[in-house]
């Protein structure tokens, strides 16, 4: 997995994901029906979101939501956009993260 920084002029909306941001942070996972590293991305957000108080973690359909894929230029899943309280993008990362990762990158946006 590869993480970068934005600079945080991206944001998504509770209305846009279709679900509410978290208090802290939000993490938004867009994956694939046959993707395998999707499902072992989708515990590991869980698990970070469920250690860290006020942090969401929210996965949405690539094919359902293309406008979005398309807004956000996701190229391949999973894909895993760590969001502040304001739904600002400061973290992107393409891949299957690890934990440790995936906390170091919570630390940009709480």
């Amino acid at each position: 997995m590869r993480v970068r920084a934005r600079d945080g002029a991206v944001g998504l909306s509770a209305e846009e994901l279709g679900e509410a941001l978290g208090e802290r942070a939000t993490l938004v996972q867009f994956s694939t029906a046959f993707c395998q590293p999707c499902r072992a991305t989708r515990r590991v957000l869980a698990e970070v979101a469920g250690m860290v108080d006020g942090v969401a973690h929210v996965e949405l359909d690539a094919e359902e939501r293309l406008e979005l894929v398309r807004r956000l230029e996701v190229l391949r899943t999973p894909t895993v956009l760590v969001l502040d309280a304001g739904g600002r993008v400061v973290r992107r990362a393409a891949g299957q993260p690890r934990r440790a990762d995936v906390i170091a990158a919570l630390g940009a946006a709480v």
